[in-house]
């Protein structure tokens, strides 16, 4: 069955709002094999196509940037007419190695590209033919891992992780396996956090305003170990366990007897082996239900080398009342796994300014828009 994406579908599931209760799903079919699934009242549709799709950032006048990983290059998006699907898309730049990160600062766009920072100044008047400015070229410059989520934290300061060069190997922690920080103009760069196999999505609590981050686990120890984590970093310095150990206290079989996992900071949640949570948002916006107030959306990029797959969904996670404790994690984006057949992997989560969310899609080259009426 042929369908028009560009025109606006609405998918649902019928589900209590207070976490934990069970959920009732109804769905819409899309295209012949599956369906999106979504909690009742909330409506998707394709917000854009764009090649590999990964992180997203918001300029100042609600254009978008679109970094991708394989597709090497950043895209501008604009939906002029506040319909909900974007009428404008322009070339930023091309030509770069893994432009994943996009982060915006007194309008000027900043992206990753493996070793280099590159920012491009008043970005949004100079879309058509913006200027490339060299910011850093002070990270590895090794592939493997080496993409990079980038944004800036309420300090001021851009906050770029560098990635385990490998599966699981002990290199010099203030140059791999962290998270560092910098000043808008590439000076004082810094560790802020350690023992950070990859993180490719973080964000800070609106309330506390501490940065909490998703990791994705080691490979090949079995379909169900070690789990991902959603981990939090309120000051420098913490060290979060790898190449030592994973998750709460999985010893790695190579690296274990070295250190033990009590000298580590623990996870404050566990997702599924090979999940590979991606891209994080708080939700701060008033057009959803206000129990969505304050509470995280998780991306979830599924399994490559499970035996069985899993994820391919956003998670919303719940806290408790002292903003520090995960109490749940539910299904808010489902369907795009059917019988083993991949229909999407999302990838990050932007709120908008009217309080939607865009989902980026590198498996199907698209960005969704999830909005919510009652």
């Amino acid at each position: 069955m042929n369908i028009i994406f560009s025109v606006l579908f609405i998918v649902m599931i019928s589900m209590v709002c207070n976490s934990g209760d069970k959920q009732s799903m109804q769905t819409t079919p899309i295209g012949s094999e599956s369906s999106f699934e979504l909690p009742e009242g909330f409506n998707i549709n394709i917000y854009a196509k764009v090649d590999n799709a990964r992180a997203m950032a918001l300029g100042e006048d609600g254009t978008v940037y679109v970094g991708s990983r394989n597709a090497g290059k950043v895209v501008a998006l604009r939906d002029s007419d506040q319909d909900g699907i974007a009428d404008f898309q322009a070339m930023v730049d091309q030509g770069l190695n893994m432009p994943v990160g996009v982060a915006i600062r007194n309008n000027t766009l900043y992206v990753s590209a493996v070793n280099k920072i590159f920012r491009y100044p008043d970005i949004a008047n100079s879309i058509s033919n913006p200027k490339r400015e060299l910011v850093s070229d002070a990270f590895p410059d090794k592939s493997s891992h080496g993409w990079k989520f980038i944004d800036f934290g309420p300090d001021g300061k851009l906050y770029v992780p560098v990635g385990a060069p490998c599966n699981i190997c002990d290199e010099d922690p203030m140059i791999f396996a962290n998270i560092m920080r910098m000043n808008a103009d590439g000076s004082e760069l810094e560790v802020y956090a350690i023992g950070v196999r990859n993180t490719v999505g973080f964000d800070w609590h609106p309330i506390t305003g501490e940065l909490w981050f998703t990791d994705n686990g080691r490979d090949w120890l079995g379909d169900d170990l070690p789990p991902c984590e959603l981990n939090c970093a309120p000051k420098s310095g913490m060290h979060f366990g790898f190449p030592y150990c994973h998750g709460k206290n999985v010893s790695d079989p190579k690296y274990g007897n070295e250190r033990s996992c009590s000298e580590f900071i623990k996870p404050k949640w566990e997702f599924k082996a090979h999940t590979a949570p991606l891209g994080m948002c708080f939700y701060k916006g008033d057009m959803f239900p206000p129990s969505y107030k304050n509470k995280a959306f998780v991306a979830l990029h599924g399994s490559w080398n499970r035996s069985t797959k899993i994820g391919y969904e956003v998670k919303l996670i719940s806290f408790e009342d002292d903003h520090k404790t995960v109490r749940s994690s539910e299904t808010f984006l489902g369907g795009l796994l059917n019988k083993g057949n991949v229909l999407g992997r999302p990838v990050d989560i932007l709120e908008l300014k009217d309080g939607s969310i865009l989902i980026s899609d590198d498996h199907s080259d698209k960005i969704y828009r999830v909005s919510y009426k009652k």
